[in-house]
């Protein structure tokens, strides 16, 4: 078998291109962002460095793990042939161009930096719904309604930037971080109880101790759901503080019922549960920020560090073992990765809630993060870009 390096192997599949730009990108960014703040980089970004850096980590960054998990999972869902060659280097060039215009915003036209960035996402809604739609799937056509309100969402930070008003950047962030945790819950509620379940089965344990229930789970999303149009009635901070609360108490029953105390022998499984335990704290924490105990930055990097760094590494660790015919083993070295981005996290966390020096939590967590993804992109760079180990297509 050729496993040299050929371009169909890494364009014959969507988790291929996507998740090793995530690795890459994952490094990018944060050493941008820490140059900006220690370093005196200078960019011709336009942009204020803190609304920069937010908005690649919402929209350049996570949409690229969101892209190789959805289309990858769409096929799963659908039976439908993988998007790959010429059509997904077409969307592939697409994140690309926005990407280049978010790096030189000040080159241009602000309406045509929007409308360049603008363009990822819908154009992979719209092909989700296609899919979909085909194949009478339409129990997942809500997951590609939120691909279509986080580039809403993406609106408004640039109708912020154009109009320069802090609070369509802050409505445009908050809504992006409402629809992720949305996404997180929705298809970690999926897979997580799911994946636990077959391992336990697998290792000739009890897997009815995984327990979900359907009451909970609606409630749970429900709950996480109404954050997202509350957090737009800002003169109503005591009403988000009660619903960020009881999603979270929600959010915490559902975990336990998944008993991922039990997955402990298994890295690919305990990081998931861990992930999204990060979803958890997060929302605890913004309750507590709506009431005025702690700095909203603190649930914000409990979600972005915690909870989508760790989920987002978990999902794709796993996911590209399993889809390149592997078996489902986390390879050597790589639970550094985990131990990596659950540091950054907590350094992050501790930094924002004031129990670590600011400078050291900061530099910490950016080092830590980019260890993570940088190590997730060797390791997982001859796996994501040589063909099948099975020979299988794909």
């Amino acid at each position: 078998m050729n496993h040299s390096f050929p371009a169909s192997a890494l364009l014959a599949h969507p988790f291929r291109p996507f998740f090793l730009l995530a690795g890459l990108y994952g490094v990018i960014t944060i050493a941008a962002w820490i140059g900006f703040l220690f370093g005196g980089l200078s960019l011709p970004l336009g942009w204020s460095p803190v609304h920069w850096h937010s908005h690649e980590m919402l929209f350049g960054l996570i949409p690229l793990a969101i892209a190789g998990f959805l289309l990858t999972a769409v096929c799963n869902w659908t039976g439908a042939a993988p998007l790959h060659g010429k059509a997904l280097a077409a969307l592939i060039a697409l994140w690309f161009a926005g990407r280049a215009a978010m790096w030189t915003a000040s080159w241009w036209p602000v309406a045509v930096v929007a409308a360049i960035d603008l363009l990822f996402m819908p154009v992979m809604a719209i092909y989700m719904t296609r899919v979909l739609l085909q194949h009478g799937n339409t129990r997942n056509l809500p997951i590609a309604a939120i691909l279509i309100l986080l580039s809403l969402a993406n609106l408004f930070m640039h109708i912020g930037f154009i109009a320069t008003n802090p609070l369509w950047l802050q409505r445009g962030e908050l809504m992006a971080l409402g629809l992720i945790t949305l996404m997180m819950i929705v298809i970690g509620g999926r897979i997580i109880p799911l994946f636990t379940a077959n391992w336990l089965r697998n290792q000739g344990m009890q897997a009815d101790a995984i327990k979900s229930f359907s009451l909970l789970d609606r409630a749970a999303i429900i709950a996480t759901l109404l954050l997202i149009p509350l957090d737009f009635f800002s003169g109503l901070p005591w009403l988000t503080g009660i619903a960020a609360l009881s999603a979270g108490v929600l959010n915490t029953l559902r975990l336990l019922g998944w008993s991922g105390w039990r997955t402990a022998r298994e890295p690919l499984l305990w990081i998931l549960h861990l992930g999204y335990g990060w979803i958890v704290v997060a929302l605890l924490l913004k309750s507590a920020a709506a009431f005025n105990l702690i700095a909203p930055t603190a649930w914000q990097h409990a979600l972005g560090v915690g909870a989508m760094g760790t989920l987002i590494l978990g999902v794709m660790t796993r996911v590209a073992l399993g889809h390149t015919g592997r078996p489902l083993s986390l390879p050597r070295f790589g639970v550094v990765i985990y131990l990596a981005i659950s540091t950054a996290a907590l350094a992050r966390v501790l930094a924002a809630v004031q129990l670590l020096d600011y400078r050291t939590g900061l530099f910490t967590a950016a080092f830590c993060w980019s260890l993570a993804f940088g190590v997730f992109t060797l390791i997982y760079w001859p796996i994501l870009t040589r063909p099948r180990a099975d020979g299988r297509p794909g």
